[in-house]
């Protein structure tokens, strides 16, 4: 059978990407074999602001604008709810923190974001003297009842293959791509970490940075909100939360460590005061590149061959953006901005 475009991957950038596809008409078959866990086991938050610096988010407004409506409409299609709308509470440690927070909510471009009331703790349970700032137009998507659904959907309309992609059978044809009986006129890449092993675009500078998370019960926490200190505390519901995240460059198995969680722990109790119990703890591989942009584009030999990674650390957000972009690029002649495409490193083709 013949498609407009065939998606590898079936995480956040390939939904993405899926999404565009069919608001446009356009027929897609998606292939998948689950090997890549970062985006499921992600906390999902979604934050305008680099709370550590105070600091607006990369094209923040044009993310949000395309974002919050892309995860509405998956909602209303699955009749399901994966978005939580929920505030971040940004803990301040002391009086020069609130005097920097005060400072970035004068400024025009953070100001819809940081709330220039300070929140006052209220919570025995959480040590925080000096009280909170409040982060609007942030929340949490529970990713992996969203990336689980959203490929139960495609399955159901026959249009997902849950199977290992095999290189080796990749036909390039001048017209178009040819895998295993299927025709395409264009094949897009959306792998996560996974690129690495990728003939077509390994060349790229995806590092990869590991993360773990816990996720604890503590019935007696009692939060309504994100708690933003040395860890992040996001409620769950049933009295779980997630609390994260670590950052790990070497690492690449994957696998959850008593280091990262010892850390996690030790983090976590500089500021929560109540009994908690680790029920879970997970970890995953973060497509990540050396100058913290996503990679997108066509392949410089192969032109019917893309690629839609490099997500990093706020894949919730960027993720309906950079698919956009693509999309726009490829059937609407708009060129990709700079910071986005893979032409960036060229170099690193031409020396192969």
């Amino acid at each position: 059978m013949d498609y407009d475009v065939l998606v590898v991957g079936c995480s956040l950038a390939g939904i993405a990407y899926c999404d565009v596809l069919e608001q446009n008409d356009l027929s897609f078959k998606v292939f998948d074999d689950n090997s890549q866990q970062s985006s499921k086991v992600a906390a999902g938050l979604y934050n305008p602001v680099i709370l550590k610096r105070f600091s607006k988010v990369w094209e923040v407004k044009s993310q949000l604008d395309i974002a919050l409506p892309f995860y509405e409409r998956i909602e209303h299609t699955l009749s399901k709810t994966f978005d939580y709308k929920i505030p971040i509470h940004r803990l301040f440690h002391s009086i020069e923190e609130q005097n920097l927070w005060f400072e970035a909510s004068d400024k025009p471009d953070l100001a819809p974001y940081l709330s220039l009331d300070l929140v006052n703790n209220s919570n025995s349970n959480v040590s925080a003297p000096f009280g909170f700032g409040k982060v609007n137009q942030c929340g949490r998507l529970d990713t992996a009842y969203f990336i689980n659904a959203y490929r139960e959907y495609l399955n159901e309309k026959g249009l997902f293959t849950n199977a290992r992609f095999d290189y080796t059978s990749l036909e390039i044809l001048s017209n178009g791509i040819k895998y295993k009986g299927v025709s395409a006129k264009k094949i897009i890449f959306c792998e996560g970490f996974g690129v690495l092993q990728n003939p077509f675009f390994n060349y790229l500078p995806l590092n990869g940075t590991k993360g773990e998370l816990i996720t604890i019960h503590a019935p007696d926490l009692k939060l309504n909100q994100i708690i933003k200190s040395a860890v992040f505390v996001i409620p769950l519901g049933d009295d779980l939360y997630s609390v994260g995240s670590t950052y790990a460059w070497d690492d690449k198995t994957g696998l959850p460590t008593e280091g990262a969680r010892e850390e996690l722990e030790s983090k976590l109790k500089r500021f929560i005061k109540c009994d908690y119990k680790v029920v879970k703890h997970v970890a995953g591989i973060r497509p990540t590149v050396k100058d913290r942009r996503p990679l997108v584009g066509q392949h410089p030999k192969h032109e019917h061959l893309y690629i839609l990674n490099g997500l990093g650390t706020r894949g919730v957000l960027i993720g309906p953006y950079v698919a956009l972009h693509l999309f726009n690029a490829i059937y609407k002649n708009r060129p990709l901005k700079s910071e986005l495409s893979i032409d960036r490193f060229s170099a690193l083709y031409q020396d192969l």
